[in-house]
């Protein structure tokens, strides 16, 4: 499943992301990872997730080298419950051109991998054209 937290920059998304990951790991039977654009939020979170900074992987450039890089995540790791990805339009280049792709792969990797998805995205609904919700929670 692929769970969004929308709106724009300053509504509380990466609080509320900081939360529920703190949240999942208290009762999750595997790993929980969290992409960040960079270190600032490492101490925020239970040092039981494992944090990723964007800004040690400045080479990944594009929507499919991201893509690829998620399965890396996951091939290395099989018990991956849960992966947060922190203002993905602030991570390799992603443009609001490439959220109904991007979104639409997710639920892709979640349904043949198993990993759920939380993403914040600094745009409202209505400026997310293209994007399919239907499979998708909105969680704000």
């Amino acid at each position: 499943m692929v769970k969004m937290l929308i709106g724009h920059k300053g509504s509380g998304k990466t609080n509320k992301m900081l939360q529920l990951a703190n949240e999942q790991i208290e009762h999750a039977a595997g790993s929980i990872i969290f992409i960040n654009k960079n270190h600032r939020l490492m101490y925020e979170l239970s040092y039981r997730i494992r944090v990723i900074c964007m800004e040690d992987y400045e080479n990944i450039t594009n929507i499919d080298e991201y893509i690829g890089f998620l399965y890396g995540i996951i091939s290395s790791d099989h018990d991956i419950e849960m992966i947060f990805i922190d203002s993905i339009l602030k991570h390799a280049d992603v443009s609001m051109g490439d959220l109904p792709d991007f979104i639409e792969r997710l639920k892709v990797i979640s349904e043949i991998y198993g990993p759920d998805f939380v993403v914040s995205i600094s745009a409202e609904k209505e400026e997310m054209i293209g994007v399919d919700f239907s499979g998708c929670e909105i969680l704000n």
